[in-house]
């Protein structure tokens, strides 16, 4: 059973969907919100398996709300407005539905959706920390990206903020490293030093470097200093 919450400022929205949605039996709608502010609240409480949202909403967009959450659930994006739809398929999402919505639309976003293994469907209910299964949602200016977590190779300390690597993409988020260390998951994501955490499976090369330390070559082409402190900890777990 698909656990799902609505999130669309208009009422009358949120009730055809509900009605399209009785036509699927492995759907369960557990809750519904009328703005960003309670679809956060309702995400958090109820951990939903899948939200269907609204994009153009009064005071924070469905973007904004996103961008809040600790890890992203799985999306389908219901708006009316056509220049969304492009944004939206830069977003990677699951899909994105034009409203009014289309039974048939809806039947074949459902199918995407069932097309994900048990292994990503679970991870979003899966609290504590984040696994290289979950997605963070990331928005730099226009652009928006759900990433997986498997996918970054590497966070670099900014101030306040971390810049994320992934693929040719370097976004910041509004995170500080330490709070990014508490919240990921040691086995993958390893804190080389002061400003970077690497993702240990995107390690290409390693060769020793000043002072005890090392130098770690990533796949995308960083090259990242593990400081001697860390050092003794790092050549433990990669049983060098």
């Amino acid at each position: 059973m698909l656990k799902v919450v609505l999130i669309d400022d208009e009422r009358l929205a949120r009730s055809e969907l509900k009605r399209l949605l009785q036509e699927f039996s492995d759907i369960e709608i557990i809750g519904e919100a009328a703005n960003a502010t309670e679809g956060l609240e309702k995400i958090e409480s109820l951990n939903p398996d899948l939200i269907f949202l609204d994009i153009q909403m009064p005071g924070n967009t469905g973007f904004d709300m996103l961008t809040h959450l600790e890890k992203a659930p799985h999306v389908i994006f219901v708006t009316a407005y056509d220049e969304y739809a492009l944004k939206a398929f830069e977003v990677n999402a699951l899909d994105y539905l034009m409203k009014p919505v289309e039974p048939k639309r809806l039947s074949e976003a459902l199918s995407k959706v069932r097309q994900l293994d048990e292994e990503e469907l679970l991870s979003y209910n899966n609290r504590g920390l984040l696994s290289e299964h979950d997605q963070v949602f990331v928005k730099d200016g226009e652009r928006c990206w759900f990433v997986k977590l498997s996918e970054v190779r590497l966070f670099e300390s900014v101030g306040n903020y971390a810049k994320v690597f992934f693929g040719p993409n370097k976004p910041l988020i509004l995170k500080s490293l330490n709070a990014l260390e508490e919240r990921l998951d040691e086995k993958v994501f390893f804190r080389a030093n002061r400003k970077h955490i690497i993702n240990l499976r995107m390690i290409e090369k390693i060769e020793p470097y000043f002072n005890g330390g090392l130098l770690v070559d990533l796949i995308g082409g960083e090259k990242i200093e593990v400081s001697r402190r860390q050092a003794v900890k790092f050549k433990e777990m990669m049983s060098l």
